[in-house]
């Protein structure tokens, strides 16, 4: 059947205008991110960096990650740059802990129809990011994608390119039984466990975005929106100090799941619970969801957001030196031989 209606991509949900007016305001975001070895601009194929001449034997270190249902809360909240933020700091933790600083960021945001001024809240977060931890925002894709996802819904994923030398490389293969692990806070959920929290928020608790969040002076999008913090600068001038064998972004997975990523086979980490307060919003959710212990664990950082791995003899100068910094360090545990964490 043939009709006489002119079809366009517009009428098929696809704004070329639009997307066109977006990236125009990305420029100057762009911008302020670029340094001396940025060598392309926005609107080419691919972007240009070159490698940097000051870094001997140099690897490169990559890494790809995404926000995670932790998009919900911004849909339902209206609140977008600070998920951008997340996504660089989620990826320049991941390339830290072996022992890298970033070179440049890219992301990809997938939307349905494009709504005027949310993906650039969402690029602004990603570039205010990039900014703070000194890498330049390469570039990006944009993809308008109707009738794959919902109206008002987007997906975001984040590229990040880091490089180290070789001899620097951090492994945590060195490890031995008896050398400490250092916890460093959380500041939140960070990019982990929102389907767990979303269900016990929303639909047990029924609780909305902008009701008070139990126990606390902030609201639940508050709560849930925090910034997933960046341990660039912190552990930066220990790295340098050659004082770490190793470090553990917990992630998904928990303490449980991701210590072990970072110790070499046949050793595991004994980790004392009393050796720091948990965050109420975990208290919280544990409570209302009558959720067990080992299974917060395993679903939440549980307020630790980095774990390092230092020799014993190194333990106390690494603790003072992050707390004089403003890091509210402390001893968390000991690897221990035998697989696995264990929780006491």
């Amino acid at each position: 059947m043939s009709s006489n209606r002119t079809m366009d991509y517009r009428s098929a949900g696809v704004d070329l205008e639009r997307a066109e007016s977006e990236k125009r305001g990305f420029r100057s975001l762009l911008a302020a991110t670029k340094d001396r070895l940025t060598l392309s601009d926005l609107g080419v194929f691919g972007g240009l960096y070159a490698v940097p001449d000051d870094v001997p034997d140099p690897v490169l270190v990559s890494s790809a990650d995404g926000v995670g249902t932790k998009l919900r809360v911004a849909f339902l909240s209206g609140r977008h740059g600070s998920v951008g933020q997340d996504i660089v700091n989620h990826c320049v933790n991941d390339i830290l802990v072996q022992g890298a600083r970033p070179l440049f960021f890219m992301d990809y945001l997938a939307t349905g129809r494009l709504e005027e001024g949310i993906v650039h809240q969402v690029v602004e977060g990603v570039a205010a990011a990039c900014q703070a931890n000194q890498c330049a925002l390469l570039g990006g894709e944009t993809a308008q994608m109707p009738g794959f996802y919902a109206d008002g819904e987007y997906d975001l994923a984040g590229f990040i390119v880091g490089i180290v030398s070789r001899g620097d490389i951090l492994s945590g293969a060195d490890a031995q039984p008896g050398d400490a692990l250092i916890g460093l806070p959380s500041s939140g959920l960070h990019t982990n466990g929102y389907s767990l929290a979303r269900r016990i928020l929303f639909d047990t608790a029924g609780l909305k975005v902008d009701d008070a969040f139990p126990r606390l002076d902030e609201t639940v999008a508050e709560v849930l929106l925090r910034v997933h913090r960046s341990y660039l600068m912190t552990l930066t001038p220990e790295i340098r100090r050659g004082s770490l064998l190793g470090l553990a972004h917990i992630t998904g997975g928990g303490l449980p799941g991701n210590i072990p990523r970072s110790l070499p086979d046949g050793l595991g980490a004994r980790i004392l619970k009393e050796s720091w307060e948990v965050p109420q919003p975990f208290e919280v959710l544990r409570e209302l969801g009558g959720v067990e212990e080992s299974e917060m664990y395993r679903a939440f950082n549980m307020g630790v957001g980095m774990v390092a791995i230092v020799s014993a003899d190194q333990a106390a100068g690494v603790v003072a030196r992050l707390r004089e910094s403003g890091e509210d360090a402390w001893e968390l545990g000991e690897v221990v031989e035998g697989a696995g964490v264990r929780l006491v």
